[in-house]
């Protein structure tokens, strides 16, 4: 008995596991139980086409624990489930189904434009979108180039700064060297100035003396 029991929790716990939807079929109404037989209480009445999840079923008894939308958990008799909708709602989705293929030709008309005219705004986005793709790939080809050859041309930078300190120190000591010669040659225009002043300070200091002396020599020799 006890084995039997334990059987029996297993079953209902995989039943319950595998739980799925299922319908009510085209019977009016059934009667949603309490328990496993017609002995238990009613708890509602299940019309046809209404879904349920399927919890479990047992073929010794012939019942199914279903659970409604409402979250009501009963018994219902396995044999009135069914894995499709029943007759009447197919019927009914069918009918609309035909409903919309029998649509006024103008309606289908302007759906079909409609739809060309979004295919073609499509088509439009996506060609865009290639030429953008494509100068995006030129841009990258050009950053990967350009990083490439960053080393280069940094080095070719320093060199640069470097000749041109190397000019701007030369161009220095050039300027330097000009106002030297000019200091030096303003310095021997300055000498030969002072020099030839001297010398002729030193020419009328003398020559009366020597006017003089030759007078002096004229009468002795009288």
């Amino acid at each position: 008995m006890r084995r039997f029991l334990l059987l029996l929790l297993c079953l209902c716990g995989l039943s319950q596991a595998l739980a799925e939807t299922r319908y009510i079929t085209d019977i009016a109404q059934i009667e949603l139980r309490k328990g496993e037989s017609t002995r238990y209480k009613i708890l509602r009445y299940l019309t046809s086409g209404e879904a349920v999840e399927e919890l479990g079923a047992s073929k010794r008894t012939g019942y199914s624990r279903v659970r409604t939308k409402d979250g009501t958990i009963g018994h219902v008799l396995t044999r009135q489930l069914q894995d499709e909708p029943g007759a009447r709602d197919r019927l009914a989705a069918m009918e609309a189904r035909l409903a919309e293929f029998q649509q006024a030709p103008d309606q289908l008309a302007m759906k079909l434009s409609e739809l060309r005219s979004v295919h073609e705004k499509l088509t439009a986005d996506h060609a865009a979108l290639e030429q953008e793709k494509e100068r995006l790939e030129e841009e990258l080809a050009s950053i990967k180039y350009a990083s490439s050859n960053l080393v280069a041309i940094t080095q070719e930078r320093s060199g640069l700064r470097k000749s041109v300190a190397d000019l701007t120190g030369q161009v220095a000591d050039l300027q330097q060297k000009n106002r030297n010669l000019k200091n030096e040659t303003n310095q021997r225009w300055f000498l030969i100035g002072a020099g030839v002043v001297t010398g002729a300070i030193l020419i009328g200091l003398v020559l009366p003396h020597l006017r003089f002396r030759r007078h002096k020599s004229d009468w002795e020799t009288l």
